[in-house]
């Protein structure tokens, strides 16, 4: 087979980390790969896709990496006479499970507009295009830049930071029961107002989680990673949901435990030998009758890249589609 004309890796992400709710969110080494095997004419998209969502995503007017695609060329105001494409899809990020599949079609979408048609946008303009299309930047942030990332979006500016590494020694274990919780269901969940003591909680559970990532105080992370905004709610969502933190949470070795975006997916960030968090989760899943499986990742991982570019430059080069 031929080596795709582009290529786009983008990792998982854990976003609404700990008290941070559509703000914190970090890149997981878990990737989908996304490759454009040819071009074609204008208007015209295939799709075909492996793995994770094989049977669901393969609708080319439906799939939400053509649709961010074509999404920015609209919002950048591309009017060239730009071509189709048939895409790829590796997924092995599961859907609907609070790891971000969603963000990385987006992210995905945009870096191939950007591309396919040989703009040069800067990073942060690609961001702000990513996190328009998603609607919050929790997510897409990290699965863009990589590593650990604070955002905030007021609708129409972006303003980002990326905190430092992880210490090598550090894991997360990410627990994968066998259900789903669509984001529409949990956002369904929350409620419209919230007590003014649950703000000021995660206020001040959010400022510590920055600042020991910052200056890596990681004994403050269990603080951090405390939540009353939506991890009540959500955690009603799944089997398992309302006793699986507080069981992981003493382990020796695990420094903070959290749901992973909207659910039901947990994620642990564990300094040593992981085996016995994993262990616990996925039993917690099991006495509630739900199957499961874990993954060890690393949580500073690298965001999207391309990794291969042998598409023509589209705009200065004259196609020919017979």
């Amino acid at each position: 087979m031929k080596p795709p004309l582009l290529s786009v890796r983008v990792p998982a992400t854990s976003a609404n980390l700990g008290a941070g709710f559509d703000t914190l969110g970090m890149a997981l080494s878990l990737y989908n790969v996304f490759n454009v095997r040819e071009l074609l004419p204008p208007g015209v998209f295939s799709c075909d896709v492996i793995g994770e969502g094989a049977k669901e995503l393969a609708d080319a007017e439906n799939n939400m990496v053509v649709q961010s695609c074509l999404q920015a060329w609209r919002m950048w105001d591309v009017d060239a006479d730009l071509p189709g494409f048939a895409l790829e899809c590796h997924n092995v990020i599961p859907l609907c499970r609070g790891l971000g599949s969603s963000s990385t079609a987006v992210v995905a979408g945009v870096v191939l507009a950007n591309e396919l048609a040989a703009l040069g946008k800067s990073e942060a303009r690609l961001l702000r295009a990513m996190t328009s299309i998603e609607g919050h930047p929790d997510n897409v942030a990290p699965c863009f830049l990589g590593g650990m990332t604070v955002s905030c979006w007021d609708g129409a500016e972006l303003r980002y930071v990326k905190l430092p590494p992880l210490p090598p020694d550090m894991h997360v274990v990410a627990a994968v029961p066998d259900v789903r919780v669509r984001t529409h269901d949990a956002r369904k969940a929350l409620p419209s107002e919230v007590p003014f003591g649950d703000a000021v909680f995660n206020l001040g559970r959010a400022a510590l989680l920055c600042a020991a990532w910052s200056t890596g105080r990681w004994e403050h992370l269990s603080w951090g990673m405390d939540d009353r905004l939506h991890q009540p709610y959500r955690s009603r969502l799944f089997p398992g949901g309302e006793v699986i933190l507080e069981r992981v949470r003493g382990i020796p070795g695990c420094l903070g435990v959290a749901i992973s975006g909207s659910g039901p997916t947990v994620v642990a960030l564990v300094r040593g030998g992981p085996g016995e968090v994993a262990s616990k989760m996925c039993r917690t899943f099991s006495e509630h009758g739900v199957a499961s499986q874990f993954f060890v990742l690393e949580g500073t991982a690298e965001g999207t890249r391309v990794e291969a570019k042998n598409v023509y430059n589209v705009q200065s080069h004259n196609l020919s589609w017979e």
